[in-house]
């Protein structure tokens, strides 16, 4: 799966909607890239927007639009309500999917470093990315804000980490950081008491609430050597939250902000809200998440309440979703959109002429039409891929067995495990059909000259290896979940036995299918060595396929003479 990272610049323009597109212009121009969210202000005078893509067109996109900015504001004329120092004021990545925060920072210096190196610009890194304790908290590099950094970026200990110490009266200076995925996250209750929704709120957002002496609400507030209030923590790290009335909707709300979700989850942060509103009376109703949403947020949501349940975690993703939406009432104010709320499904490609997005009739249909593919690869990774879904059912079907309830956490776990081969197995047969043509591009390239006889050639190999490399990929996944189906054969509901030993038959179908693909399309692949070693494994899968089939078939005629 791809790296996503999110990019979230403010720029000090909120009123100008001409420069503001000519910004996010230079955004929307760069290709693995999506424009998400703009989001002007004119009393702040400020602009947030919210982009997504791959690391390194992301940058690139960053920079495009950072250096755009620095053309057309003019920071000496800027006015507005909310603290600024800069054109553009501050640059953050956030880690979305598949990629850490020690990478996402390294990126981060990346862009810091061509800011400041290639537009002059005096540029400062925070929160996770910041290269000194001082410079962490974004308030402690603002302050004095862009009227004070004509002195302030002349201290030694205020030297910009990239960039020229020398203030640009025209840019003035920019933070660019690296921080966890933020998720404004409401909580509904059934009250319009803005005073009880606080109560909660300060329970259990972390900074928590004010300690006093005596009485909780009017007895003396407790204060430290410092002179400055002492706070009884709440019971939730990462979380800033406050209690609101929302008059379109007529209730109160807990308003939270979930700053580190890998600390306390969305799911977590619901459950702990319900626990302390059912203290006081109050019950909650439902809740909303304000932008977007990361997908294994809503992916843990949902195995965290089916788990609640002692029902089996190894359903669908779709299904995942659907139970995280329901059990926290996402969809109680408004409908809940995964294709526009979760931020994976709001960059994906166009999925219309993806072979795995078809019925089952349109799939059969193309398949016998007179285009060469998909062909044989496709329809391998796709048998393969119902033959575990065939072992994946018996293991939800075990789990929610009467009188099997002890053992649920025990099928739970193969029918993950069979969710996990049946997605991989899924997504190859579309990749099988890309590989396919990207063959026939490479040889549709142009072949006059030396040179392009040379890079030609060099395609189709490339092409070739990987037209080798797809289908040998399910052979290896086919094989490998032949283990669900046996396991479920041998401990799984006896009433579906046959339907784990019609899987396993698929999955030998998918490994020895798959296979004739490697074959062919290896004949006349020329890195010899290669081709030696993978049809040598090949064959050991193959004869293993086999063989894990006859036994599985003999156990599953035994248990047919049991019932």
């Amino acid at each position: 799966m791809k790296k996503l990272v999110e990019c979230v610049p403010n720029f000090s323009e909120g009123s100008d909607q001409n420069i503001i597109d000519k910004i996010t212009a230079e955004i929307d121009g760069v290709e693995g890239v999506k424009l998400l969210d703009v989001e002007p202000g004119k009393a702040t005078n400020r602009t947030v927007v919210t982009f997504v893509g791959t690391p390194d067109e992301v940058i690139e996109a960053a920079f495009r639009a950072v250096k755009k900015a620095s053309e057309l504001i003019d920071m000496s004329k800027h006015k507005g309500e909310h603290p600024r120092m800069g054109a553009t004021d501050v640059c953050p990545l956030v880690p979305v999917s598949n990629i850490s925060m020690e990478e996402t920072i390294e990126y981060s210096y990346k862009l810091a470093e061509r800011i400041g190196k290639e537009l002059e610009i005096p540029v400062y890194c925070y929160e996770s990315a910041a290269k000194s304790k001082e410079r962490k908290n974004l308030a402690n590099i603002r302050s004095g804000e862009y009227e004070g950094f004509p002195e302030k970026i002349k201290d030694p200990d205020w030297k910009p980490d990239y960039g020229p110490a020398k203030f640009n009266p025209k840019t003035g200076v920019t933070a660019v950081g690296a921080r966890d995925f933020l998720v404004a996250y409401n909580i509904n209750l059934n009250t319009t008491s803005t005073r009880r929704a606080n109560a909660i709120a300060f329970d259990v957002r972390e900074k928590g609430r004010v300690k006093r002496e005596g009485h909780p609400l009017t007895g003396k507030i407790v204060k430290d050597e410092k002179g400055k209030p002492v706070y009884t923590p709440g019971t939730l790290k990462a979380v800033k939250g406050i209690g609101w009335f929302i008059e379109e909707y007529g209730v109160a709300q807990i308003s939270m902000n979930l700053t580190n979700i890998s600390i306390t989850s969305i799911h977590e942060a619901f459950d702990e809200v319900c626990k302390k509103a059912d203290a006081r009376g109050i019950r909650v109703t439902g809740s909303e998440i304000v932008g977007l949403v990361p997908l294994k947020a809503m992916l843990d949501a949902g195995k965290y309440f089916l788990q609640k349940q002692q029902r089996s975690l190894g359903v669908s993703e779709s299904e995942l979703i659907k139970i995280a939406i329901k059990s926290m009432g996402l969809d109680e104010l408004k409908p809940f959109n995964p294709k526009e709320k979760i931020i994976e499904y709001m960059i994906e490609e166009d999925a219309g002429n993806k072979l795995i997005d078809m019925n089952l009739q349109e799939f059969a249909d193309e398949t016998a039409s007179e285009s060469p593919a998909p062909g044989g690869g496709s329809v391998s990774a796709y048998v393969g891929s119902l033959g575990v879904s065939l072992g994946t059912m018996v293991a939800n079907l075990s789990s929610h067995k009467r009188g099997w309830d002890e053992h649920w956490e025990k099928y739970s776990k193969w029918a993950e495990k069979g969710q996990e081969y049946k997605d991989e197995l899924t997504k190859l047969v579309d990749e099988d059909t890309n590989a396919f043509n990207k063959i026939m591009s490479a040889f549709g390239m142009p072949k006059g000259s030396d040179e392009e006889k040379k890079e030609r050639q060099k395609a189709i190999n490339e092409a070739t290896k990987y037209a080798i490399q797809v289908p040998f990929k399910v052979m290896e996944k086919a094989y490998e979940s032949m283990e669900v189906m046996k396991a479920m054969v041998d401990i799984g509901n006896p009433n579906s036995v046959t339907d784990a030993g019609v899987g396993a038959i698929c999955a030998r179908t998918a490994v020895i299918g798959a296979f004739l693909n490697v074959k062919i399309n290896a004949q006349d692949f020329d890195d010899k060595k290669f081709v030696d070693e993978i049809m040598s494994k090949g064959e050991e899968i193959e004869n293993k396929a086999i063989q894990k089939e006859k036994e599985i078939l003999e156990m599953v005629e035994d248990k047919i003479k049991t019932l």
